[in-house]
């Protein structure tokens, strides 16, 4: 049984991972009692970290070890020496590092867009221990329109006076997110700043705009073959959230997903678009029944 006694604040550790330039560091955000065998790992969007899942940890460490890395080149990570490493491949390999590490006896994954796809990558190897999978708002096909407007933003210097200047930016931004109040938000947005002489700039390595950059139609639909293939290789059981105005997930793809692989449950939540940030307490509610349940 998880120790119920464990403060409601997650512990920084990190983990040695190998790359092709060599071995970077990756830091991960753990709640919960820290002998628990039953392991949730929550893994980000493109240019989020960990502490996006503040809200969702401390709602299940009482059940879980819970696990929420950044992704190298996010948050507390290192950056890597080549931009050409930030890639679902790459981050697969460090998430079976970190596993290796966690050394779980029961498993389950929560990922929101990238995290998704790095969820569905490692859930697809065989032998995966991935037992249950929570798919945020992503799926094997991702609308071009909204990578081209992720690119918009993606890597663009910015540096803000207060965190608050800082909130009002990124939400310009974010609207996908769906409703926040201002404390909601602004708690969302604290752990995306990092100090720059006197303000703050993007906790992220602006350089993970470059490999996304060079992703032409033609790759996208050649990266879809493969997450397709990937996704129907799935055999454990799949929630698949999706915000009902979301740019980046079609109701199309969704449905699909429901009659292929492992026939996923589909949830679309009203007045969401990309993505669902799973702090609201019907988010929340959500994901924990679907985990716990039968």
């Amino acid at each position: 049984m998880a120790d119920t006694t464990q403060p409601t604040a997650p512990r920084l550790k990190q983990v040695q991972c190998l790359g092709a330039q060599g071995l970077h560091r990756m830091a991960y955000w753990e709640w919960g009692d820290p002998a628990n065998p039953r392991v949730l790992v929550c893994v980000h969007g493109l240019s989020r970290q960990g502490r996006d899942f503040d809200t969702l940890a401390a709602a299940l460490c009482d059940t879980y070890r819970v696990v929420c890395p950044d992704v190298v080149g996010r948050g507390r990570s290192d950056w890597l020496a080549d931009p050409m490493g930030y890639a679902i491949p790459a981050y697969v390999a460090d998430m079976v590092t970190l596993l290796a590490r966690l050394d779980a006896e029961e498993l389950h994954w929560v990922g929101t867009s990238m995290g998704g796809l790095i969820g569905l990558g490692l859930a697809a190897l065989p032998g995966s221990p991935v037992q249950r999978l929570v798919l945020n708002d992503v799926g094997p096909v991702i609308e071009y329109a909204s990578l081209q407007r992720i690119g918009t933003y993606l890597g663009q210097p910015a540096h803000w006076p207060t965190e608050q200047a800082a909130a009002d930016a990124l939400w310009q931004i974010s609207q996908g997110f769906g409703p926040h109040t201002p404390d909601q938000w602004l708690a969302l947005t604290r752990p995306q700043l990092k100090p720059e002489g006197d303000g703050f700039k993007p906790h992220y390595d602006p350089r993970i705009a470059v490999p996304f950059r060079l992703v032409t139609p033609e790759l996208a639909l050649a990266g879809q073959a493969a997450l397709w293939a990937g996704y129907d290789r799935l055999t454990c059981p799949t929630l698949l959230i999706r915000g009902a105005d979301s740019d980046l997930l079609s109701r199309e793809t969704a449905q699909a997903m429901t009659q292929r692989g492992p026939k996923a449950r589909l949830v679309e939540l009203p007045g969401v678009g990309h993505a669902p940030t799973l702090v609201q307490a019907d988010q929340v509610a959500l994901v924990k029944d679907f985990l716990r349940g039968p």
